[in-house]
């Protein structure tokens, strides 16, 4: 029988390497804001859900008492269906952007939570996917509003929360992006008036693209919202084949590329 050699005490101790993205650690910050989440999710809920809703009954009723239908639509079912990337929008980005700022500069919780078997990488990704399921959440509210005034239901429209988490997830994503370019939380001023509020109006939301010019029809492809916008019409109305294909691909491809930078731009803050 062959003896066991037992290894020297200068040999180095082989340990298990972690891999990136640790369950635990997902795990761990994701309950960390569902707990903290109980105690403000009324306010919070208000402000994502009401907001697009008032903007789905001013547009709809609004103007749709002037334009009954558009691009082949009951005005309030085109508003209806578009809304529900601004509310995706409304409870992303800017979640992100304040929420992230005020942890990680004023009340220092991310220096406590890389103290933890925590890194940058799984803290950005567990923060992106708290809010992008919010977001699939409260995008649905304005589709439901919509239902009660006249909105056919379809069985597509199960795929709308999908829709709403993907896109939320690019959005928050880019929001924490925002959060650690910005040196003061002022700033983000500067980025909601020449940024958001624009590709929020040119989304195909409230009017279609194809009346716009042709470059800024080429220009809402860069869009993020209409991609979100042609998918959630899609579901409800029938989708169109190829072309939502490109759809989703171009929104899978925004939250990926939003993801890595936001992860290098909060290292970049985070560690010295």
């Amino acid at each position: 029988m062959a003896a066991t050699t037992a290894p020297s005490p200068s040999a180095p101790v082989r340990r298990r390497r972690l891999g990136r993205l640790e369950r635990p650690a997902l795990s761990g910050v994701l309950v960390r804001e569902v707990i903290n989440y109980s105690s403000y999710w009324r306010s919070v809920t208000f402000s994502s859900t009401v907001e697009p809703t008032i903007y789905l009954l001013a547009f709809g009723f609004g103007f749709g008492s002037l334009v009954s239908t558009v691009a082949g639509y009951d005005y309030v079912e085109f508003v209806g269906t578009g809304t529900v990337a601004t509310a995706v929008l409304f409870s992303s980005v800017f979640a992100a952007m304040f929420g992230t700022f005020v942890k990680r500069e004023f009340q220092r919780t991310y220096d406590a939570i890389l103290a933890a078997p925590v890194d940058v990488e799984e803290l950005v990704t567990a923060e992106a996917l708290w809010i992008a399921i919010r977001a699939s959440v409260y995008g649905c509210f304005p589709l439901l509003v919509s239902m009660v005034f006249g909105l056919d239901p379809a069985w597509g429209m199960l795929l709308v929360p999908g829709i709403c988490f993907i896109t939320g997830y690019g959005w928050a994503s880019a929001g924490v992006l925002i959060s650690a370019l910005m040196k003061s939380i002022d700033n983000f001023s500067y980025v909601t008036s020449t940024l958001i509020t624009p590709m929020f109006l040119v989304a195909g939301t409230f009017f279609p693209i194809s009346g716009l010019p042709e470059w800024a029809q080429v220009a809402a492809w860069f869009n993020p919202l209409y991609h979100c916008v042609e998918l959630v019409r899609g579901a409800c109305f029938g989708f169109d084949g190829w072309v939502d294909v490109a759809h989703l691909g171009i929104l899978l491809a925004f939250g990926m590329l939003m993801w890595r930078l936001s992860i290098w731009a909060t290292g970049r803050r985070l560690i010295d």
